[in-house]
């Protein structure tokens, strides 16, 4: 069996984390949205069944869009003149629908891609953009290309075959939801307990621009 047959656990400690540690990011959440609180359902007796995945539930639904920087290392105004730039920015964008779904495994987790791809990657580069504003092109974190527009489903808990997996999804069948973006939130995210919770620090409308 190839590494690339195998999942591994998702909780490592990456570069920088640990615990009591957390981190400012832009993400795309989904806590009051029914339509993927539906696809949540439909695919959480699967998920349930397989001991090795650790659910997300509805309430830290997220696609993760852009970082900031860890709390300790971002100036408090900092981060304030950078939501700001993003609200002027993202207010020239106008809300949208995109498809969730359907499910499949990888290396770490269950992940439901998303489609279109192209107005979450125009939000990224609006929020990117904001960033530059307040720290300078070459400040901004994290690469510009490489985005993968998704949303996680389940967390893999430890190591151990993909096969299994794979062909649970198989068996359930597909399913996807169609939810609209109208806002993207600045959070303050932490992974102490083995996953992923926030509280939210601002949130950012499309299309609330009062010119137009």
């Amino acid at each position: 069996m190839t590494e690339h047959e195998r999942m591994r656990d998702h909780w490592w400690w990456r570069p920088g984390w640990r615990v009591g540690r957390s981190f400012y990011t832009w993400h795309f959440t989904f806590a009051a949205d029914p339509a993927a609180a539906r696809l949540v359902a439909d695919y959480a007796p699967l998920v349930r069944a397989l001991p090795m995945l650790d659910p997300v539930p509805v309430r830290w639904l997220h696609l993760t869009t852009q970082g900031v920087g860890f709390t300790d290392e971002v100036a408090r105004g900092d981060l304030d003149r950078i939501v700001e730039a993003a609200r002027e920015r993202c207010a020239r964008l106008s809300p949208f629908t995109i498809t969730l779904g359907p499910a499949y495994v990888d290396a770490e987790t269950i992940q439901l891609p998303a489609s279109p791809a192209h107005p979450l990657t125009e939000v990224r580069r609006s929020l990117r953009d904001a960033i530059a504003a307040v720290w300078g092109a070459d400040k901004v974190p994290e690469s510009a290309d490489g985005f993968r527009a998704h949303v996680t489903l389940a967390y893999s808990n430890s190591a151990g075959p993909r096969e299994p997996i794979a062909k649970a999804l198989a068996d359930h069948g597909d399913h996807t939801a169609a939810v609209t973006i109208a806002a993207v939130s600045l959070i303050d995210l932490n992974r102490d307990r083995r996953a992923y919770e926030w509280a939210e620090v601002a949130s950012v409308a499309l299309g609330d621009d009062p010119a137009s």
